[in-house]
């Protein structure tokens, strides 16, 4: 089971520029021309969800051989200005993938596993869409 204590260490390193560390020596760069602290947000929820759905792809032995999510997100207009409207697209390569697995993959991430998504729908609706493409396909 995962320690239920996490710890992260964010050091401003001038102007608006802070690096964030965790336990593992990950390292993260916010502010500047880096990401901004609610892209981060973003990228979390891809990240979570994307970590989910390929544990369940493999585990149901689906062939797929590349995945990636574009995430957008509508702000409220007043402060805090939390996300209010969250488009979450998943792209899969791979031969022979059926709708059915990544439908169930993606429900199952979202609904039961993805703690960023939980914490998300306490503010935002999240809809998600998904594309399979063939191995050498692009992204219109």
């Amino acid at each position: 089971m995962a320690d239920p204590i996490t710890n992260v260490e964010v050091t401003w390193k001038g102007d608006n520029l802070f690096l964030g560390k965790n336990e593992a020596g990950g390292q993260a760069y916010l502010g500047g021309e880096h990401f901004r602290p609610m892209q981060m947000v973003l990228v979390a929820l891809a990240g979570c969800s994307g970590i989910d759905v390929v544990n369940i792809l493999e585990k149901k032995r689906v062939n797929f051989s590349d995945m990636q999510i574009k995430v957008s997100g509508k702000r409220a207009d007043t402060h805090p200005k939390v996300y209010t409207d969250i488009q979450v697209c998943y792209y899969i390569w791979g031969d022979g993938i059926k709708d059915k697995d990544v439908q169930q993959a993606i429900e199952l991430s979202e609904e039961k596993y993805c703690s960023v998504s939980a914490m998300l729908k306490s503010t935002a609706v999240i809809h998600s869409t998904y594309k399979i493409l063939a191995p050498g396909e692009t992204i219109e």
